[in-house]
Order: structure tokens, then sequence, then C-alpha cells
């Protein structure tokens, strides 16, 4: 059980794994996500699922490494085993034919929304995927996306792939041109923020996913409460997706931020600890 099938470096700082879990293999849906643990010692982190392969009995995960934890994650290959998984946890994104969708990923973002664009693609919608990212080495998922999307546009923040701008460009290109019955984003905070505010401007729906810090995983600790409308909701039950224009941005922007300065010390101490033990 866990054990790591498959493991790819992405870019410098982002991976790709498989594992066996036969379990959640066979049950998760788009927009679902799993909690693990690295070792003993390790923190609960969530992740979304990327892709499944049932007859396998086999989990992807992509993740970028941002503090000790996925750091630790990234030192683990094929024929390794993850200590444990917990899910599919979460509301699971709501596939149904729309119409025209719109679906926007920036950076690692681009393995939550993947799941979405396979899934809604197979539900007979007419797909326009958009992609950023600020250089071409963190576009990822490129092919796959392509091969579920009737239009895909690659977007660049210095415009070494696709074209030279931001994601809100494209969107904005895209409504002027054409009628999109719903979009999604999914990506950095401020991104998300201003596809949102771009959305709404042309008065079409548009779903987000947020990733505030979870535990748990069950709605019991409360870490990841967010402010939607006049109510909180846990993201870990109630979401990850949300309506965008129901998000308090500025205050769910400003919490996100609020462990930066611990990760990066976690992370600095287990570096050098590491290369003491190598040492």
């Amino acid at each position: 059980m866990n054990r790591i099938t498959k493991y790819r470096q992405l870019s410098d700082n982002e991976y790709e794994i498989w594992f066996e879990n036969d379990r959640i293999a066979k049950k998760a849906q788009p927009g679902q996500f799993i909690i693990l643990r690295v070792d003993e010692l390790g923190e609960r982190i969530p992740l979304t699922i990327v892709d499944t392969d049932k007859d396998n009995g086999t989990v992807c995960l992509i993740y970028q490494v941002i503090g000790k934890s996925t750091k630790k994650l990234s030192t683990l290959t094929v024929g390794d085993h993850i200590l444990d998984v917990l899910g599919p946890l979460g509301t699971p994104t709501e596939i149904k034919q729309y119409g025209t969708v719109l679906l926007v990923g920036g950076g690692v973002g681009i393995a939550a929304l993947f799941p979405i664009v396979k899934g809604l693609k197979e539900a007979g919608n007419k797909v326009i995927t958009v992609l950023g990212a600020r250089t071409a080495d963190l576009i990822i998922l490129k092919e796959q996306c392509e091969a579920y999307s009737d239009e895909l546009i690659v977007m660049t923040d210095d415009g070494s792939l696709g074209e030279k701008g931001l994601v809100t460009d494209a969107m904005e290109r895209i409504f002027k041109r054409e009628t999109v019955d719903t979009a999604w984003a999914i990506g950095p905070s401020v991104m998300m923020k201003f596809c949102t505010l771009t959305a709404e401007k042309y008065g079409v729906p548009i779903y987000v996913s947020l990733n505030p810090i979870m535990i748990d995983g069950t709605g019991m600790c409360g870490g990841c409460r967010v402010s939607i409308g006049d109510t909180t909701k846990f993201a870990c039950v109630d979401g990850p997706e949300f309506l965008g224009t129901d998000v308090h941005w500025d205050e769910f922007i400003q919490r996100m931020k609020q462990y930066r300065d611990e990760e990066a010390c976690s992370l600095e101490t287990y570096q050098k600890e590491q290369v003491i033990d190598n040492g």
C-alpha cells in the first residue's frame, strides 16, 4: 500500500509521483484531494489527485517543494512507501454538460485543473483551456490538457512559451469573442482573485479551488476555515471549490502568508541537518 511506482522531476522544485492505493484510485473524482504523511514525524499535507489508473490501482500526485514536508516527499523514489494517505477528500467538481467552459490554470495549479478539464470534456462540453506561468519550464501537463481541450492557450510572463502576458489577458479575449457558460480558475491566490474579477465583469460564473492550511481533512480542526459570502466554510469538507465571487480574497490571501516564515525556517533547518548527516 502507498508504494511509489513512478517518479519524475518536472522542474527545479516540482515533482510527479504515482503510488499504489487501489481504494483511492477507484473512488477519486475530479476536484478531490488526499492528505498524506511521509513518515512518523511528518506533518499532514493536502495534495490534489491529478489522475488515477483504476486498472493498476495507482494514483498520481504533482507537488511543489515549499517546506520541510514536501522536501522530504521529494526524496522518495520508486519502491519507497508513503507512510499513510487519507482520501479521497473534499466535494468533487460538479461534472455535467454546461456548454462552453473556460478553464484557467496557473503554475502547479495546472495539476489540480487537469482532472477537471478531462472530466468536463468527457461530459460533452466545449473546453477552452488557458495555462499560465512565469516561464516555459513551469508550464506542466500541456500535452495532457491539450488532448482534452478544443482550444489550448498558453501564456507566460516572459513569452518563453505561447503568448507573452497574463492569463486574464486571454480570458478577456475569449469572453469578448464568444459566450462562455461557466469557468474555473486554479492557481496562486492572487491569480484566482483577478480571474474572478475578470469573469465577474462579463457575468460568467467562475469556480476556484482554495488550498488553505489543512490538518485532519474532516472539518474537525477548523484550520482550513475560509470566509465565503457571509458564512464560514471549511475547505476540506465544503470545498475545495467555491464560487470565486463569494470568496473574501484579501482575507484569504493574507491567511495564506501566515506561516511563510516558519515554513522557510523549517526547510532551512532540515536542509542543514541533511548536509550534516551526509557529511
